[in-house]
């Protein structure tokens, strides 16, 4: 196959990937998806999702990933599970090498490798991950009605995971590390006129206990060193997202973030690659706008080949 140029290849099997590869699959370009060695993107570790159009009782994140695979597969879709580590965006032609060593060549490219969430890195952390442990509180909100949970961060994102949750849970706590948050005066007083929101100051979470679930949350305060623990039953992460993009710098244009930057709908600084999901998109990162970018990016790839050979 590496002697081969395909029409189109895909970098990234999430929604954004999984999307572009039906409708370029549909369009009879046979595209090539890189799909790393951990494929489906972020779904793959989360349980019911009940906010995907067209589940009326929600659908297991796994099970909708699995699906979106077998529909491009049906449109001959082949897939690779190998994560690309370079490109060469350079000539006409892309080129784009795995982990593996494999070369592959293609007269398109389009970019959807996501973004990572932020990790706390402490004990418990990886052991609750979806049992307690959530990086979308838009996703796993419904979850904890009536429960106490807590979250971490400080800017705009944990101001509004936590103001959010108090649709559903009783009581929320925001783990700051700092005296101060970074978010805008606006956000923060929204989180500050909300009774069911405590703020706990000058802490940080060094460990996660429970059993099944999260039960209690381990804290340190940052100037005394004193330890307490806190009883919840969820934890919410909103310390940001890392674009997975390390793989592109000076291959493509990236803003300070790393987000890859489009300069007209899906289109990249350069021609004939193309971008779709939470690797461009630092705002909404929900599966439906993944997929929805994903539609948009293979369109544009499928139409940008048509006036090639025009």
């Amino acid at each position: 196959m590496s002697k081969n140029i395909k029409e189109v290849i895909i970098i990234g099997s999430g929604p954004a990937g999984l999307t572009a590869a039906i409708y370029n699959g549909r369009a009879n370009l046979n595209p090539l998806v890189i799909a790393g060695f951990e494929y489906g993107g972020q779904l793959m570790n989360t349980t019911l999702v009940e906010n995907y159009p067209g589940f009326v009782d929600g659908v297991d994140g796994p099970e909708l990933m699995q699906n979106m695979m077998k529909q491009a597969q049906k449109y001959n879709a082949e897939f690779l599970y190998e994560d690309a580590v370079d490109v060469d965006f350079s000539g006409d032609i892309k080129t784009i090498k795995t982990n593996e060593g494999k070369v592959f060549k293609a007269k398109s490219v389009i970019i959807a490798t996501g973004s990572s969430p932020r990790r706390l890195h402490v004990p418990g952390e990886d052991d609750f991950y979806g049992r307690g442990v959530s990086v979308c509180a838009t996703c796993d909100a419904s979850f904890y009605r009536d429960k106490v949970v807590a979250v971490v961060g400080g800017g705009d994102s944990a101001m509004e995971e936590s103001t959010y949750l108090t649709k559903f849970a009783k009581k929320v706590y925001v783990i700051h590390r700092r005296d101060e948050f970074r978010a805008s005066k606006a956000m923060q007083n929204r989180v500050f006129n909300n009774d069911k929101i405590e703020i706990v100051w000058n802490s940080q979470v060094i460990e996660i206990k429970g059993s099944q679930f999260v039960e209690t949350l381990v804290l340190e305060n940052t100037q005394s060193g004193e330890k307490s623990e806190l009883k919840v039953d969820g934890l919410f992460l909103a310390i940001g997202h890392v674009p997975n993009t390390k793989f592109l710098k000076g291959k493509v244009d990236l803003d300070e973030q790393g987000y890859v930057v489009v300069t007209d709908n899906t289109k990249t600084s350069v021609d004939g690659v193309f971008v779709a999901g939470d690797v461009r998109d630092y705002r909404y990162q929900q599966a439906i706008t993944a997929a929805g970018m994903g539609c948009m990016s293979a369109l544009d790839a499928e139409k940008w080949l048509s006036d090639q050979r025009d």
